[in-house]
């Protein structure tokens, strides 16, 4: 399951994978970013919150995470990766090589910096 908190105002989707990773988890977060998109256009800010990275139920589900970051990349300013897990912490530098979201670690007990840094304004 994938817990959603919007902050609407700010712009800013909040993610937690709460066990697995499942299909229905990427079809559920695409519904609801497309209809956000749909209605401003842009995300200033993505940020994944996750003591430890769960996993995908299989490779249906790895896809489907993989299909919603190639359709939505490119309207996600920056994305903050909020985990101490070993698997999110190299996060920033592979995303790098092919996103255009600024992506950036922060400890999971920092949510609060990680959420300043989102509001911090776009990137360059």
């Amino acid at each position: 399951m994938l817990g959603i908190e919007w902050h609407h105002a700010e712009k800013i989707l909040v993610i937690a994978p709460q066990g697995k990773l499942a299909v229905e988890d990427f079809d559920r977060l695409a519904d609801e970013v497309d209809a956000y998109l749909e209605e401003q256009g842009e995300l200033n800010g993505l940020l994944i919150e996750a003591e430890s990275f769960p996993g995908w139920q299989g490779f249906a589900a790895l896809l489907s995470h993989l299909r919603f970051v190639k359709e939505h990349h490119q309207k996600i300013h920056k994305v903050a990766a909020v985990t101490d897990s070993g698997f999110l912490t190299i996060l920033p530098k592979v995303a790098g090589l092919f996103l255009k979201a600024e992506v950036k670690h922060f400890p999971y007990h920092d949510r609060p910096a990680a959420l300043a840094w989102l509001l911090a304004g776009r990137p360059e």
